[in-house]
């Protein structure tokens, strides 16, 4: 990846057939959209590493990171989404740094307004569900 490009990890965190969503409360622009938990690799850090610390930090909770879903996901500023299915090992799910978290049936993924760029990502997730 070009050194350039800033990379993101999100976790599919998946229990019962449902997925997890939270909404964001930060940036204003982004505030009450839906996404996928998780955040920006800090340097020396695996996209791993970086996924569950994300997971702790955000939920609470403590994670076993899965296969990865699709390749690539461009974000918008020329940031990449790496996004890995994800189950929780240790603890209940707790919105620290969102507004509101929300588990997902597989018909219902559509019901909450996704940050668009987080969409294709729901879709390949669908397919997993």
């Amino acid at each position: 990846m070009d050194s350039t490009r800033k990379l993101v990890v999100g976790a599919a965190i998946v229990r019962d057939g449902r997925l997890l969503a939270a909404q964001r409360a930060a940036p204003p622009e982004l505030r009450g959209g839906w996404e996928f938990p998780g955040g920006k690799v800090d340097p020396g850090e695996s996209e791993h590493e970086a996924l569950v610390r994300e997971c702790a930090e955000e939920l609470g909770i403590e994670i076993l990171v899965g296969g990865r879903v699709g390749g690539d996901w461009p974000l918008p500023g020329g940031h990449v989404m790496r996004v890995w299915l994800a189950a929780i090992a240790a603890g209940v799910p707790y919105p620290r740094e969102h507004l509101a978290l929300r588990w997902l049936e597989p018909r219902e993924l559509y019901e909450v307004a996704w940050i668009p760029a987080d969409l294709p990502i729901v879709a390949a997730v669908a397919k997993l569900l």
